[in-house]
């Protein structure tokens, strides 16, 4: 059967989540904006997709010749097509922004008040309206011009030096990490703004939201680390510079399970689960510091214990000790587990052209406001017509767009 093992879930344009009634101008391309209006479409928000001719290249990002990203990322949203580059399509987007409660861009900056549609500008239109700014280095300082795709800040955060093994070279998230924490971020953001305008104390504004500066706060504490202490944390591998044991060890059958001790309780079950009890008077791994001192050594008892077991033999006799203790799991073993599928953590969703498409349910769980699946994903300007009529167009006015090429 299907990857959830239920009926695809069915959209419902009629459904109402607890953002109905905002509206959500997108114009940014590939992910992190993306991500930020998913969220936003999701709990049901009228996200509208403003895609240049030819459309956001994240639909160009396919597997298997399906785009998949764009099923993902695009539900929840409509799709109108116009070139503001044009002055009768930027006349266009200026109506749509009167209309609108938010407006998300990813241009370079600078970018939007070169083609005269700066916030200014559109705070004429819609003064309550927050802007959001996606770009990979922030509205201002030195790198803002460069151009910012999320591989650049997932370097230069100080990620990347995180990452990896210490005799081998540092190692970058294979998926767009930053983007989507920026996305995350920037939901976040929006809301607060949109709470701060409803209860008076402002009305439109600026959301600058650096790719870098989000994914350097997952960093956490380190900067203040070094600062305090001078200490550049070094690649550990999977384990870990603050805990141990904490790392992925690999079993008789080579499988790998994933274990943290970070706290003295855990330890001690781990050691006592491999059969050293011993080790937590010993003075090299009785305390926490001692134990990350002393890693190699952790690893090394540890480690051997899970290569003179199967995962699930390890697994089983760490979950009988309440050891947090689990699989290295692939996608493929993600989708197979059972914990998974009675969740719904995977849901497959109707689609015209593939039938069902299976993606990330929508996130978090509100017990009472739920999310809601409102549409699929769009093609390419299918909603055009709808849209503009809407922002106050007739028939003749849309035609004398598609004409001039202003929309499509």
């Amino acid at each position: 059967m299907s990857s959830s093992e239920k009926p695809p879930i069915q959209f419902d344009p009629r459904a109402e989540g607890p953002l109905k009634g905002v509206r959500v101008l997108d114009l940014s391309r590939l992910v992190a904006g993306n991500m930020l209006s998913l969220q936003l479409g999701d709990f049901g928000a009228d996200v509208i997709k403003v895609e240049p001719p030819g459309g956001d290249p994240l639909r160009d990002w396919r597997e298997g010749g399906k785009s998949l990203h764009w099923k993902t990322y695009a539900r929840n949203k409509r799709s109108i097509v116009l070139n503001f580059r044009h002055d009768a399509g930027k006349d266009a987007l200026l109506r749509l922004a009167a209309t609108a409660d938010v407006l998300i861009e990813n241009y370079r900056p600078g970018t939007l008040e070169e083609m005269g549609l700066g916030p200014d500008v559109l705070w004429e239109k819609s003064p309550g309206l927050i802007v959001v700014r996606v770009s990979g280095f922030g509205q201002t300082g030195p790198y803002a011009p460069l151009p910012g795709f999320g591989t650049l800040v997932e370097a230069m955060s100080g990620f990347a030096s995180r990452t990896g093994f210490p005799d081998r070279e540092p190692v970058l998230p294979p998926l767009a990490l930053a983007d989507m924490i920026a996305g995350l971020y920037g939901a976040f953001a929006v809301t607060t703004a949109l709470r701060a305008r409803d209860d008076g104390s402002a009305r439109g504004q600026v959301i600058d939201l650096s790719l870098l500066e989000a994914m350097f706060s997952v960093l956490g504490p380190e900067a203040s680390i070094y600062r305090t202490t001078g200490a550049v944390k070094e690649r550990v591998g999977s384990a870990s510079n603050t805990s141990a044991p904490r790392n992925v060890y690999r079993c008789a059958d080579g499988h790998y399970v994933a274990v943290s001790g970070s706290t003295q309780a855990m330890a001690k079950r781990i050691f006592q689960v491999i059969g050293r009890p011993e080790m937590i008077e010993d003075p090299r791994f009785k305390t926490n510091s001692e134990r990350v001192k002393h890693r190699p050594l952790v690893d090394q008892a540890v480690g051997g214990w899970f290569a003179s077991k199967t995962r699930d033999e390890a697994l089983r006799l760490m979950r009988e000790a309440s050891v947090t203790a689990g699989p290295v799991y692939t996608i493929a073993d993600a989708m197979d587990d059972p914990h998974f599928r009675e969740r719904g953590i995977v849901v497959d969703v109707e689609d015209r052209e593939l039938g069902a498409v299976p993606m990330h349910n929508i996130l978090p769980r509100l017990s009472v406001t739920p999310g809601v699946w409102q549409k699929p994903a769009p093609q390419l300007g299918e909603h055009t017509d709808a849209i503009l009529t809407e922002a106050g167009f007739d028939r003749d006015a849309i035609a004398r767009l598609r004409t001039e090429g202003a929309a499509a």
